[in-house]
């Protein structure tokens, strides 16, 4: 049954398959293992970016294609139940409409883009792509009437997801079942769902031939494979995942801006969690999430602890700073990639432990 619900991408690495057990196990339970605001905030940005990686990881590693414009589509998501929200009102019908409406741009985009620009070499794809999706972020910038420009905007959703709901009155484990909690297990669901769903579509005859398609384009046309289809559609399949990803994205913060959908960080984080993780494998969209979003939140945090410990020593409490957390968050990433070249998933599937 746990095989055929993986679409038989077994983890094939005890290591890695505990790994991907202690992610799933504590999110699944993060508000009963991880009590406090600041925890369910992170577990949450986790599940919605192990989505919004894995759609990238899709597209780069499965195949091949280098795009700057991945978080265009997060964003058009995003957007899309944003503005349904704020102009129809906090209804699930706003939310569903919203989402669906976000998902159907997005892959109108992703379609256009495909049909006209993969034709070229990969570089020139590239550059188009991230023309692209700065005008874009520019346009969004400027339609203020429409999306609030830079401030962005601000809405309700329903009151059943919002914290001074209460399900129940009685505590379970501590932990008082309100909205917030059900908005939760609403975002791990979903992309648990979207998860599994682009397991199967990799695993598939479709997924298999877009690995060809990926390794040697010119021997998939040579034995009848529709090269610029089959990229095509992996193009809009990708951006309707971003797109959803970036849906859940606007129902849980309940703000949705250039900073927190457009920008090209998230563009690089992405790129350097699909990095870390390992690409052509999902499961390093897991890996790779995890460790980079628990490093951003907590890393700035354990340096001010290391600071205080070694206040004794000038020069290591210095190099140990809190603001310098950038800084070895550059290192982390710089060892991840000397000791892991193939990506944490493909090195522990390779050592087979």
């Amino acid at each position: 049954m746990l095989i055929k619900l993986l679409s038989g991408d077994t983890p094939r690495s005890s290591l890695l398959a505990v790994l991907l057990l202690v992610i799933l196990i504590s999110l699944a339970f993060a508000p009963f293992l991880f009590p406090g605001t600041r925890s369910l905030e992170t577990a949450a940005k986790i599940c919605i970016f192990i989505v919004l990686v894995a759609s990238y990881d899709l597209l780069l590693g499965y195949a091949g294609i280098v795009s700057f414009a991945h978080t265009m589509f997060f964003g058009i998501g995003a957007y899309g139940t944003a503005l349904a929200l704020s102009t129809t009102g906090p209804t699930y019908g706003s939310m569903i409409w919203g989402t669906a409406a976000g998902a159907i741009v997005a892959a109108v985009f992703a379609l256009a883009i495909g049909l006209f620009s993969l034709r070229v070499k990969a570089i020139f794809f590239a550059m188009v792509t991230l023309a692209v999706a700065s005008a874009f972020a520019v346009l969004v910038s400027q339609l203020s009437w429409l999306t609030g420009g830079e401030d962005g905007l601000n809405y309700s959703i329903p009151r059943e997801f919002k914290p001074a709901f209460k399900l129940v009155d009685e505590k379970i484990f501590d932990v008082r079942i309100n909205g917030k909690l059900l908005l939760y297990y609403l975002v791990f669901f979903a992309s648990l769902i979207l998860f599994l769903t682009m397991l199967r579509i990799v695993n598939s005859p479709f997924g298999r031939t877009l690995k060809a398609v990926r390794d040697n384009a010119f021997r998939a046309e040579a034995i009848g494979y529709r090269v610029v289809w089959y990229r095509t559609t992996a193009t809009v399949l990708s951006a309707v995942m971003a797109a959803l990803a970036g849906s859940l994205l606007a129902i849980w913060l309940r703000y949705t801006g250039p900073a927190t959908t457009l920008s090209m960080e998230i563009m690089i984080d992405i790129l350097l969690m699909v990095v870390i993780g390992g690409m052509g494998t999902l499961y390093g969209a897991v890996i790779g999430a995890a460790i980079f979003i628990l490093a951003q939140t907590y890393l700035q945090n354990l340096m001010g602890v290391a600071a205080e410990a070694t206040s004794a020593i000038p020069l290591v409490s210095t190099l140990v700073a809190p603001e310098r957390w950038l800084l070895w968050l550059g290192v982390l990433f710089i060892l991840s990639v000397y000791f892991f070249p193939s990506g944490i998933v493909g090195r522990l599937r390779a050592g087979r432990t």
